[in-house]
């Protein structure tokens, strides 16, 4: 097994003991297992100061049972450690089972693993020494340069795993686990079961939008747009100072049908549905995996009493805290956050109103698809700023979790990871929310705009409709963050492990195999939060405005089938090893993941009711429209929808008809909108719509979070296997207590023997006993 220390047998002696003989005493002596290396920089190092700290830390070390070896080169020094047996063994007595191993009995002896060796050594190590340094400190101040844990018994992680050919290939997870720790294998076996789940959301999401494609000429909608030469739309802005038919935007009519039709809302209702079974299909194949690891008994919080016992026999654990000060103070930096946020979706919109007047002056060659190149170069500029957000969120979320001085290192992890996520969502999602929510909304009407500052007219949908807008940014944030993201967070330490694997290691194998290790890109303690947040993002961006990109599952699946081997080709091939972390599930992610669910639900509701045009083509069909009393097989219900859903503005009303080209032979042009013509109020039309509008919000959430709740209950979160295992379990300790207690109860009787499964019995209770 792949991190045991020695090969250990029970040979008898003259005295019928059977003491402990090291098969390996008889062999080469095997070399010593180092499994973290620190490294000092020579060159810097010139301060007498500095060299008597690095001394003191060392010696401290040995005193508390590690062992170290100091190798060098011409510029660094490297120290290898490893820990005492007596130190694993004490680590194995207090993580030890209760009554796992019968007293007075000789027990087998076990190797302890890699992974808890090298997340003993990284414990005590960022511990406080006798002098109150940690290795962070120490670091710091230049006493150290760095120090990581080794990469040993890789080959096979590299070949079955990390590699591109092995793309379609199952994931070790098992291996992984044995080799990063239970929180990297379950982070790899999440992604994987998110992917494979990714399959028939993708297939259905295609469907919906090949559906469009098979009406793509057939929409009686379509046909009017591309048949209303004598329709003239009003100018849109201070860009387009003409009148523009409406047949102009035939194309962009055919393309909104591909994503905004009648199958989108059995989409929405789908993807409501499917991210709930999801959910509880991967809290199904956490608890088969836990237990397969035999964690389910595994307490986080003894873990930390045990680790800080190890390194220091006086260990008192911090106690819970709680400070309603503090906690206000959080609350009011993140709520300023969040404003600002917010406020990066009003630079957004500062911004595509003075590009349009920008493009209209520098580039007139456009002519009409100044809205197009303002709506794209919008979407770039958006996903400029959520790199820039990014690191000063991350910046925040770190510097608020530690005023909140968080108990445990998992505490704050979980801390961090609700404020970062929460920051992040809002510069994700900010401008998503405006182009689907509000754009369009609040610019009034022809002959009465909104202006910004008095001068430049806000923004407008595009005349097809504000699902394009909405599908277009979707689209381009998505698409880069999934093409664009990918290579540079590839090609980034590809290219610097490159240029630091310059030099030829030493011919000496365990220092060229230490400087092998210190040449690859160095990792920081949140380095898997990342790429649990990036999911997480692409998660919300796969549910919560699937209404209005259906492609996203497809895009998401495809992306996600790199993403795994990427991470795995940087993991094992281009950085240093993660310090292995016990975990016996994904943590506070599950809870971000139920919340997108939630949101995801009343977002897509909202796009389906006030975004999309599916409520007003309903309403005209059962109200309006030629099958209002009845279905007619002569006539297409939707005829003279498009007439209907234009409102009408007089040419005459405008500040300044004669500058606007062609106002001589128009006298009326039309708007998107219900308004009347005479006094430009609100029509009859709009506040029935309004109505129906939130009536199917209402009744689409309600739906929607039904379906939800009744998929949460059908599908248990612990398979029965699951939970029979566990209970056979608990009645063996039971019966091994028993077993130990007879002699001392007076019990008699042949009973049952300790390990044996469940007997049958006639005391076995019925269902109906208390």
């Amino acid at each position: 097994m792949r991190g045991e220390e020695s090969l250990q047998m029970l040979a008898p002696t003259e005295g019928g003991s059977l003491p402990l003989v090291d098969m390996n005493a008889c062999e080469t002596k095997a070399p010593e297992l180092w499994d973290y290396v620190l490294v000092v920089d020579r060159r810097a190092q010139r301060n007498p100061g500095q060299v008597q700290r690095q001394r003191q830390f060392l010696e401290e070390l040995e005193n508390q049972g590690f062992h170290y070896k100091a190798m060098e080169d011409q510029e660094k020094e490297f120290f290898g450690i490893r820990a005492d047996n007596r130190i694993l063994d004490r680590y194995q007595r207090l993580m030890e089972p209760e009554d796992t191993v019968p007293r007075g009995e000789l027990s087998r002896p076990t190797s302890i693993r890699a992974t808890n060796r090298i997340r003993i050594v990284n414990f005590v190590l960022k511990s406080k020494t006798a002098t109150g340094d940690t290795l962070q400190d120490l670091v710091k101040d230049g006493v150290f340069e760095d120090g990581f844990p080794l990469h040993k018994g890789e080959e096979h992680l590299k070949k079955k795993w990390a590699r591109w050919r092995s793309m379609f290939q199952r994931q070790p997870i098992s291996d992984i686990r044995d080799y990063f720790g239970e929180k990297v294998a379950l982070y790899f076996a999440w992604l994987g079961w998110y992917t494979y789940m990714l399959v028939p959301a993708a297939v259905v999401g295609l469907i919906v939008f090949l559906s469009g494609f098979s009406r793509f000429e057939a929409s009686q909608i379509s046909k009017e747009i591309c048949k209303a030469h004598d329709i003239y739309m009003c100018p849109r802005g201070d860009h387009n100072r003409r009148f523009q038919r409406l047949s102009d935007t035939c194309a962009y009519a055919k393309l909104t049908h591909l994503f905004d039709n009648e199958g989108t809302v059995l989409f929405a209702i789908f993807m409501a549905l499917w991210a709930t079974v999801f959910l509880e299909m991967w809290k199904r194949e956490r608890a088969r995996v836990v237990l397969r690891w035999e964690l389910y008994g595994w307490d986080e919080d003894q873990e930390e009493m045990a680790l800080g016992l190890i390194n220091c026999p006086d260990y008192q654990p911090r106690l819970h805290q709680h400070s309603y000060l503090r906690s206000t103070i959080i609350l009011l930096l993140s709520l300023l956050m969040i404003c600002l946020m917010i406020g990066m979706a009003h630079v957004l919109v500062v911004y595509r109103v003075l590009a349009a007047a920008l493009f209209n002056l520098a580039l007139p060659f456009l002519g009409e698809q100044v809205t197009t190149a303002v709506v794209v170069s919008g979407a770039l500029v958006h996903y400029v700023i959520i790199l820039i957000m990014t690191k000063i969120n991350k910046y925040v979320a770190l510097k608020l979790c530690d005023f909140e001085k968080p108990r445990t290192f998992s505490e704050r992890e979980s801390k961090f990871t609700i404020k970062f996520f929460t920051l992040q969502f809002f510069a994700h999602f900010s401008s998503l929310i405006y182009i689907a929510f509000i754009l369009g909304r609040i610019n009034g009407h022809p002959g009465k705009t909104v202006r910004l500052a008095g001068l430049w007219k806000l923004e407008e949908c595009h005349l097809s409709g504000c699902m394009m807008d909405l599908f277009v940014q979707m689209a381009i944030i998505m698409g880069l963050k999934q093409t664009l993201s990918n290579c540079m967070e590839y090609l980034r330490p590809w290219l610097a492990h490159k240029y630091r694997s310059l030099r030829a290691p030493s011919q000496d194998p365990e220092l060229g195999h230490w400087q092998r290790n210190y040449r690859l890109n160095p990792v920081y303690t949140f380095s898997l939060f990342d790429e649990f947040m990036e999911m997480m993002i692409q998660y919300g961006f796969t549910t919560i405005f699937v209404a209005a990109f259906p492609l996203a599952p497809l895009l998401a699946l495809f992306s996600n089938l790199v993403e795994i081997r990427l991470d795995a080709i940087k993991m094992v091939r281009l950085q240093r090893r993660l310090v292995p972390r016990k975990a016996k599930d994904i943590g506070t992610w599950l809870q971000v993941l139920e919340i997108i669910g939630v949101l995801a639900v009343i977002a897509n509701g909202m796009v389906i009711a006030f975004t999309s045009e599916f409520i007003p083509r309903v309403v005209y069909k059962y109200r309006y429209g030629p099958c209002r009393s009845g279905a007619q097989s002569e006539v297409d219900c939707f005829t003279g929808y498009v007439n209907h859903s234009l409102s009408v503005f007089y040419t005459k009303d405008f500040q300044d008809p004669a500058k606007i080209e062609g106002s001589e032979n128009v006298t009326e042009c039309r708007y998107r909108d219900y308004f009347s013509a005479q006094d430009s109020n609100f029509s009859e039309q709009h506040w029935f719509l309004l109505a129906i509008r939130l009536a199917f919000l209402i009744l689409f959430e309600h739906v929607a979070l039904c379906i939800k709740l009744i998929a949460a209950w059908f599908v248990p979160d612990v398979p029965q296997s699951v939970k029979n295992e566990v209970l056979k379990k608990k009645y063996q300790r039971l019966e091994l207590k028993r077993w130990r207690g007879r002699a001392g109860w007076g019990w008699r009787g042949a009973g049952v023997g300790p390990l044996s499964p469940f007997p049958a019995s006639s005391c076995s209770p019925r269902s109906t006993d208390v």
